[in-house]
């Protein structure tokens, strides 16, 4: 590795990067004479890269768009921005599952202050066991906050090992478990071919009715028929998505008149929000890279994130 990485910024001019390049011991460098690439659109806008760029930052933490146009390639290392923006998520993802805990899905549509008894408060998060499926950065950053509110977490990570604050960890290929013994589950993991409809009919029932779903990853984790069907049925008490699948989600569907759904339009990660998350990401591992240690965020080809 180069003790001075000459690392290209893309596209166009970003300051906050190439300061953060700069800050790493980095020098910011055109395209043809970069070890690096730092790239802050989307794989559409990404140029072909020079044989002499080993490695490539990615600026967000769910990539899957990058492996469909095929731009993730084994010539180089790829590091996405995941756990870069975990705070922010996270903060949302408890927003999501306080609000729905706590009745306001229902009372936010109120127009009368003489409230129906479904409006009042349905239960709290004190004493409860809230299963978070896919306990990477963001579900990590959950978990004190979690705890705080009197909350046990169970924690699903790709291997099972151990998650700090988490009061047991399983592996992935157990987490049909987590359905009876949470009561309630926050998505958090990537959006794989694994994944994909995680969440269906049996899982619903399996978390029952007093049970809320949280999805802040990606809303093809759930069958979103199977989640229309148990909302009207009363099947668990409420999902709170900041991601649907579709999405955007079409403007006449079912689930915007669902008095026990909470959406929000894909705003847990907002813009404003974004560019310190990942200058610091970028600052961190251009000095990684420039030391010739382990960068933070290596996409794994294999499993595709």
């Amino acid at each position: 590795m180069p003790d001075t990485p000459a690392v290209h910024v893309g596209p166009g001019e970003r300051n906050d990067l190439e300061d953060a390049v700069r800050r790493a011991g980095g020098r910011v460098a055109a395209l043809a004479d970069a070890d690096a690439v730092v790239w802050a659109a989307g794989p559409g806008d990404l140029p072909d890269l020079p044989d002499a760029v080993r490695w490539v930052q990615l600026p967000s933490a769910g990539i899957e768009s990058w492996f469909a146009a095929g731009r993730v390639d084994r010539d180089r290392t790829w590091t996405s921005a995941a756990g870069a923006y975990s705070d922010a998520v996270a903060e949302h993802a408890v927003a999501l599952l306080l609000a729905g805990v706590r009745g306001l899905a229902v009372s936010a549509r109120l127009s009368t202050w003489d409230a129906p008894a479904a409006a009042e408060p349905q239960s709290t998060l004190r004493g409860s066991t809230v299963a978070i499926v896919g306990a990477g950065g963001i579900g990590r950053a959950m978990i004190p906050a979690l705890n705080a509110l009197g909350a046990t977490v169970l924690a699903v990570t790709r291997r099972g090992h151990d998650v700090p604050g988490a009061a047991e960890t399983l592996p992935a290929d157990r987490v049909g478990e987590v359905w009876g013994r949470a009561d309630h589950v926050v998505l958090a993991a990537p959006a794989t071919s694994e994944t994909k409809a995680l969440v269906g009919a049996a899982e619903l029932a399996a978390l029952g009715p007093s049970g809320w779903l949280v999805n802040i990853a990606r809303g093809p984790l759930v069958d979103t028929d199977a989640l229309v069907d148990a909302l009207a049925r009363g099947v668990i008490a409420g999902a709170a998505l900041d991601v649907t699948d579709p999405e955007p989600l079409p403007d006449d569907h079912p689930l915007w008149n669902e008095p026990r759904a909470l959406i929000t339009p894909h705003v847990a990660n907002p813009p404003q929000l974004q560019s310190g998350g990942l200058a610091a990401r970028v600052e961190d591992n251009v000095r990684r890279f420039a030391a010739g240690e382990d960068l933070v965020g290596v996409v794994d080809v294999d499993a595709g994130y």
